[in-house]
């Protein structure tokens, strides 16, 4: 596995970002070409067990004294977020924190589901199956139904990747009729940028749950993947129900994670910004929000 360190286009500014990430020389342990590491991803790493063991520990008291070292390390912008007054109960207490009110103004168009860094990619070709980064993906296999992806051959995906830093509430990206969640079973590896340059079927393989909305911008699938010490994914909103842009939707527990949204042909157009840095091998960070796609 390449040693480069992992680079993000900042939106605001343009400008080359280093992204910090923790426990990074485990990550190139695991899944880069050591045997030993390929051997404890595959037995331990990615199975519920250990993200369980981590989750109790996350929820527990005892996590609570990891909050204000984390925050220090990476530079984690509190004034965006709600604090309680007697502090935060637990590190996942802090990691799954509500957001201030007007702290992430909701834009036109299709806006981000959650704060992190997003590809985009304009059309899924004409059969289910088409490349990220040079590696086959599959839609059927990410939706675990045939018939449901055949909805978005032609169509456009957007990849939101959170990074343990992040805010890790998320919302819908548009107005509209919610469906019921769909939940498929799965592993949990990493979505670590440094897992991923190695195999993106990780997507495929982990733990993921989804709904469809029936929107203006046609009928949009929202796909929360879980990862590696990501135990939960906990849905906030009811199905069935009309849902409004920039309501929440759930959130992760403790661990890094990916939201991937599905848009049929001929329905949304991506900002040419996030196409451009997406061409040029490029992440682009992006808060909740922000507007990704207008009306095509």
């Amino acid at each position: 596995m390449p040693n480069s360190p992992i680079q993000y286009i900042d939106r605001a500014s343009g400008q080359i970002i280093t992204e910090q990430t923790p426990s990074g020389a485990f990550m190139r342990f695991l899944y880069g070409k050591n045997p030993f590491g390929k051997l404890l991803l595959h037995s331990l790493f990615k199975r519920k067990c250990i993200s369980a063991i981590a989750g109790k520990y996350m929820n527990s008291k005892a996590s609570a004294k990891r909050v204000q070292p984390f925050i220090e390390d990476f530079n984690v912008p509190m004034e965006d977020y709600i604090i309680p007054e007697t502090g935060y109960a637990s590190f996942n207490d802090f990691f799954y924190r509500h957001i201030q009110t007007n702290a992430r103004p909701i834009g036109d168009g299709v806006v981000s589901p959650a704060d992190g860094k997003i590809l985009v990619f304009p059309e899924i070709t004409h059969s289910q199956q088409f490349f990220v980064k040079g590696k086959a993906f599959s839609v059927a296999t990410l939706l675990g139904d045939e018939e449901l992806a055949k909805q978005y051959i032609g169509g456009s995906m957007a990849i939101i990747r959170l990074a343990p830093t992040d805010y890790h509430r998320y919302h819908f990206p548009v107005d509209g009729q919610v469906s019921d969640n769909k939940k498929i079973n799965g592993y949990y590896f990493s979505v670590s940028p440094l897992a991923l340059q190695k195999n993106l079927q990780i997507f495929l393989e982990n733990k993921r749950e989804y709904v469809v909305v029936d929107s203006a911008y046609g009928k949009v699938c929202i796909v929360d993947v879980a990862a590696t010490m990501t135990g939960s994914m906990i849905q906030t909103h009811q199905a069935h129900t009309q849902i409004t842009k920039g309501q929440e939707k759930g959130y992760f527990a403790f661990g890094g994670s990916t939201i991937i949204l599905l848009f049929e042909k001929n329905t949304i157009k991506f900002s040419e910004d996030l196409i451009t840095n997406t061409q040029n091998g490029m992440e682009t960070s992006i808060l909740m929000g922000e507007t990704i796609a207008t009306l095509l």
